[in-house]
């Protein structure tokens, strides 16, 4: 790798400036000299040769786009002169073969993992407490209210003691100092946890569960089953009103589909039968707070690493995400995939222009044919509004590289690894099939890693290129970075920087199994995530709509 530019494949007509590069500087490559015509920035892309109207643009070995207008040798990739593009799909056309990474190092390695009766192992021990409809959101909202300080589960709020400061001098009539104080974030998290055992209660609130379709109702209650599924939760609080769509009996056959043998501790409470709001809610916490007695009682025991369940996602995402941090995280999929693990794929809108090379990847036709039908699908529902996978890329991904949704996709699919694909989910499918699964899910990256946590992810891998601070309440969210400056910039939310992958200092493969030895930290509770201690308990379900 130049330490200016990389050409990632050899049948690319783009180099990827590694560097920011100034407009006259001659780039030798190949035996080939090019005088830039213009300033190339770091992350973005330039041509090797000079490309006329339609001549076609290829990145990672795809076609990742067509030009708009002449582009001269050493021009840089824009949007003004480069439109999406990408090759069509069909069935699978050839047989999986893969060669597995050497796995040796790991193969005796175990985390400490909570072991639920269905054989299902969390890194983490959490209570729910969710609304089956938007009606019971406030409702949720006392109990938290009511819980989480008292059970040392909050976490302090410097800024509520910020504001005070503030206000005290304003009282005082110091207005002409208050510029001049400063912010100070507590060390403190306030009252000491009451239960050792449980690493907390998440409150899932939402805006669903009526007054739309009923397909979403169904969709929710599929999703919110998954989450009391998942093996980082040892048991739930449900709240209904009772007259909404998401019946509580939708939710109970869910959870039956998923596990005709749940045992898990659930208390299902319905407002238009208890009676007043104050009888409700006594209820729930009095019957909740004697079931996190149980649940305390719970602990820690060694598990193999074929136990973890691994999503795989990338947000805000730049130039370097799919050549250094996704390609990191990739890796580690290939060593979970050989350990006999779980990982999953999703962000359907950003796998446009690589879905041959998935398909092809499947171990079986039938679920080679399901991803067709689902890509398939969703691109005909985003048409059908007027939109399009070639307008999913953000400004912020533009800005820094990302020029079409094709090339950005074919970086995006570097987290899957090479690994064959085991199974393709539909929404609210729960992974069963160890190895790399594929699920149907929008780009957007909340959207996304809530529907991973409500397939079974017990620990989420989020790459980012520009920072994004989002987490989940039930699978700590790991964040990756492309490059060492936004490792720097923003150490609040990142936990492992792969840009040194970009300044040549380590190879993909180290990153990779840096990361992997952070997961099982991460998963036996000896670190917390940059997320998890920022409680950043982000859920946000899809209506299956249009949502990119």
């Amino acid at each position: 790798m130049s330490n200016k530019f990389l050409k990632i494949h050899p049948s690319d007509n783009v180099l990827v400036a590694l560097s920011d590069l100034k407009m006259g500087e001659t780039i030798a490559y190949n035996g080939t000299a090019i005088t830039l015509p213009n300033d190339v920035p770091a992350k973005h892309k330039f041509t090797l040769k000079e490309l006329s109207v339609n001549d076609e643009v290829k990145m990672y070995g795809i076609l990742v786009g067509k030009a708009l207008k002449p582009i001269p040798a050493g021009g840089v990739i824009a949007t003004n002169n480069v439109k999406h593009l990408a090759s069509s799909f069909a069935g699978k056309s050839t047989d999986v073969s893969w060669s597995a990474p050497d796995v040796s190092k790991w193969k005796d390695k175990t985390f400490q993992g909570y072991h639920r009766a269905d054989g299902q192992v969390g890194v983490a021990n959490y209570w729910l407490v969710v609304p089956l409809v938007f009606c019971e959101n406030r409702n949720v909202n006392v109990i938290r209210h009511a819980f989480e300080e008292e059970l040392g589960f909050s976490k302090r709020d410097a800024y509520k003691d910020y504001v005070h400061e503030l206000v005290k001098h304003y009282i005082n009539g110091n207005t002409d100092s208050i510029a001049s104080i400063a912010f100070t974030q507590s060390s403190s998290n306030g009252q000491s946890k009451i239960f050792k055992n449980i690493d907390g209660i998440k409150f899932l609130t939402h805006e669903g569960g009526c007054g739309g379709i009923r397909q979403d109702s169904e969709a929710l209650c599929a999703l919110l089953a998954g989450y009391i599924h998942n093996p980082n939760v040892a048991g739930a609080t449900v709240l209904s009103l009772g007259c909404q769509n998401a019946q509580i009996d939708i939710l109970k056959e869910k959870l039956h589909k998923l596990n005709p043998s749940f045992s898990k501790p659930l208390i299902i409470l319905e407002q238009q039968k208890e009676g007043t709001e104050q009888e409700l809610l006594v209820q729930a916490i009095q019957k909740t707070f004697l079931q996190l007695i149980e649940v305390d009682k719970q602990e820690r025991k060694p598990a193999p690493l074929s136990k973890l369940k691994i999503g795989l996602e990338c947000g805000g995402s730049d130039g370097f995400s799919g050549i250094s941090a996704n390609p990191a995280v990739g890796h580690v999929s290939d060593l979970l995939a050989a350990l006999g693990g779980y990982s999953i794929l999703s962000e359907f809108p950003e796998l446009c222009g690589v879905e041959q090379e998935l398909i092809n990847r499947c171990t079986i036709n039938e679920n080679a044919d399901k991803f067709v039908h689902l890509m398939r699908a969703y691109a005909q529902s985003a048409e059908a509004v007027g939109s399009g996978f070639d307008m999913n890329p953000s400004p912020g991904n533009i800005k820094d590289g990302l020029i079409t949704d094709a090339m950005k996709s074919a970086g995006a699919a570097k987290k899957g690894g090479t690994s064959p694909v085991v199974d393709v989910l539909d929404y609210g499918e729960y992974v069963t099939k160890p190895g790399l699964n594929l699920l149907c899910t929008p780009g957007n990256d909340v959207e996304s890693t809530t529907a991973m946590a409500g397939s079974g992810a017990s620990i989420i891998l989020f790459t980012t290129g520009l920072g994004t601070p989002t987490g989940n309440p039930i699978a700590p969210v790991v964040k990756i970075s492309s490059n060492t400056r936004l490792a720097e910039k923003m150490p609040d939310i990142i936990d492992v920087n792969a840009g040194t992958v970009i300044e040549g200092k380590k190879s993909i493969e180290e990153v990779g199994e840096e990361l992997l030895e952070f997961i099982i930290e991460v998963a036996s509770g000896k670190k917390q995530t940059k997320a998890q201690k920022l409680h950043q308990d982000d859920f946000i379900p899809w209506k299956r709509g249009v949502s990119l």
